[in-house]
């Protein structure tokens, strides 16, 4: 953008419109908008649409300059003037475009939109005088436009003239009727009028409005309660309970009452005429358990009660899962995860596609090593979940643990064409990594390196699949550089894994890098690499390698005394010396 051509011209027109009308004159003249002969009028409407168009193509210098053609060809032109409103809205030049704004409604005062604008211009100057001249002008103007009462209330409560917004709101209840809404408003009004007798009439009013509608006569006790008339509230609830026992509004509201007087067990009493009735809807009673939790919390009380009372409504209730599953979220946040898997289950019973509670059995069979327990939960997850990655990813494990490979590589290459946009990059490189796992251990080795490569271009960063795509590459031999190349980026990750330092070893030694390999072969011992017998075999292997051959004639021993499975370790052994696989 040309920005000093712009605000030039900015400047220029805001010196035209300053030399306008003023606005206490333009109030008492209210002068008209020219009407243009229909040559004139389509010069206008070109110039002004060209002008829009510019403005949508980002090109605003041109798009300015059409506009103050426009007001050239007609000075009185609103639309010209909101456009240009816009222009110093955008440079945050905020009382020129309220200028600009007054022109347009000055110009067209029937537009609704224009004089809008022009009270958010005031509002977002404080100019609260103004906004409210101009929104009492506009009730008058659009009167089925029931926001501008609205926002009139709104300012007049600003500027405390509660008078005022009283007055307003009985403008929108004239209108729209006697609501909660706006009794409750007038009430709040009122009291902080400290003028309580209104204040309650209005509450009052609204009872004798719907006299059928209990909501309001326990509102009404609501309200005495809160301020300090508990037999006025005890005498609300005690009239709604006469003719709706169940009401449960009413029934918490009681249990308020006997809470806020201190009687504990008359408390109890009516929160478990809630809890155990089955005529009382589940959500109710999730808000119910909520309050008592966090009451038990608040008072630092024991959880064995709060846990009993669970027991005791999911009994009663077998067929929700709300309060259960804030039970097993209790019981979590008391670190008691264990405790909270038959209801994890009994929770899975009634809704099989609850991915979050799943996930949260999931978490405790992984812990516990129990992948039988993990197939039985991930099994079942992917017919009713088939979308959640994670039940395909710990399903392939479970099954590839088992030693039952068809099977994981099944659910892998079944879970493959679930994957999308919206699929977090981990997860995808994840399947692709035990897919390629699983393909090598069936010998299929070109089907687990695609698999690698694919895992990678999700994830580069992917450790796990770059360690054994490395190590694989080292053991055939083939594209060592490659291999070094992604072995490296794994021990820079983790210095200290065993696991990854003896790959990097052992690609150097492929490599006939011996001493390099001796280096990263002994960090690789000192990390907890001496409890593996393919580590230990690999240390016998440099260490015979770099001549020294009685430490690794020792090496060799030691893992086969680990149980080594290598096919040459005992030929080492016999003859002393290093033979390859």
């Amino acid at each position: 953008m040309k920005f000093f051509k712009l605000l030039s011209s900015f400047l220029l027109l805001t010196l035209l419109i300053g030399c306008g009308t003023s606005k206490k004159a333009q109030q008492s003249q209210r002068p008209q908008a020219l009407v243009l002969s229909e040559p004139e009028q389509r010069r206008y409407d070109y110039y002004f649409l060209e002008a829009v168009k510019l403005r949508n193509m980002k090109e605003y210098d041109a798009a300015f300059e059409l506009l103050q053609h426009c007001l050239a060809i007609n000075p009185t032109a609103a639309s010209a003037y909101y456009e240009l409103s816009q222009y110093y809205i955008f440079l945050r030049m905020i009382p020129q475009a309220q200028r600009a704004m007054e022109q347009a409604c000055l110009y067209d005062p029937e537009n609704y939109w224009y004089a809008q604008a022009l009270v958010n211009l005031y509002q977002h100057q404080n100019l609260n005088d103004n906004a409210i001249a101009l929104l009492e002008d506009m009730v008058v103007k659009f009167p089925t436009r029931r926001e501008s009462l609205f926002s009139l209330a709104e300012l007049y409560g600003r500027n405390e003239n509660y008078d005022k917004v009283i007055h307003t709101l009985d403008r929108i209840e004239g209108q729209l009727g006697k609501s909660e809404q706006l009794s409750m408003e007038k009430f709040r009004i009122y009291w902080q009028k400290n003028d309580s007798v209104q204040a309650f009439r209005e509450i009052e009013g609204l009872v004798n409005e719907y006299p059928l509608d209990y909501r309001y006569k326990v509102l009404y006790g609501d309200v005495m309660l809160q301020n300090g008339n508990a037999d006025g509230a005890m005498n609300a609830y005690t009239e709604v309970l006469t003719a709706e026992p169940d009401n449960v509004l009413a029934l918490l509201s009681m249990a308020s009452y006997y809470e806020q007087t201190s009687q504990d067990s008359l408390y109890q009493e009516y929160l478990d005429k809630i809890l155990f009735n089955k005529q009382v809807a589940p959500d109710d009673k999730l808000n119910v358990m909520r309050q008592m939790v966090v009451r038990n919390e608040q008072q630092g009380a024991d959880s064995t009660q709060i846990i009993n009372l669970f027991q005791k409504v999911i009994q009663i209730d077998t067929e929700d899962d709300q309060i259960p599953m804030l039970y097993a979220q209790y019981l979590w946040s008391k670190g008691m995860e264990d405790e909270s898997e038959p209801i994890l289950n009994h929770i899975l019973q009634i809704d099989p596609a609850n991915k979050a509670i799943r996930m949260m059995a999931l978490h405790l069979a992984t812990r516990k090593n129990d992948y039988a327990l993990v197939e039985a939960i991930c099994e079942p997850g992917i017919e009713a979940t088939p979308e959640a990655l994670e039940f395909y990813f710990y399903l392939a494990i479970a099954y590839h643990q088992a030693e039952r490979e068809l099977e994981a590589l099944q659910v892998t290459q079944k879970a493959i064409p679930q994957i999308n946009s919206q699929t977090p990059k981990d997860m995808a490189s994840n399947l692709y990594s035990i897919m390629g796992d699983i393909h090598h251990t069936q010998g299929q080795i070109e089907e687990a390196y695609a698999a690698y490569e694919n895992a990678l271009q999700y994830e580069p960063n992917n450790i796990g699949v770059l360690n054994n795509y490395a190590y694989y590459l080292s053991v055939e031999r083939k594209d060592l550089d490659k291999a070094e190349e992604m072995s490296y980026r794994t021990i820079k990750a983790e210095p200290e894994n065993s696991t990854y330092l003896d790959t990097y070893a052992w690609i150097l030694f492929e490599k006939e890098n011996y001493p390099m390999a001796l280096l990263y072969i002994d960090k690789a011992m000192q990390h907890g690499g001496d409890t593996s017998s393919v580590i230990v075999e690999h240390a016998g292997d440099i260490y015979y390698m770099s001549d020294r051959k009685e430490e690794a004639l020792k090496l060799w021993k030691q893992a086969q005394e680990m149980g080594s499975d290598s096919k040459t370790l005992s030929e080492k052994i016999r003859k002393k010396r290093f033979i390859k696989e």
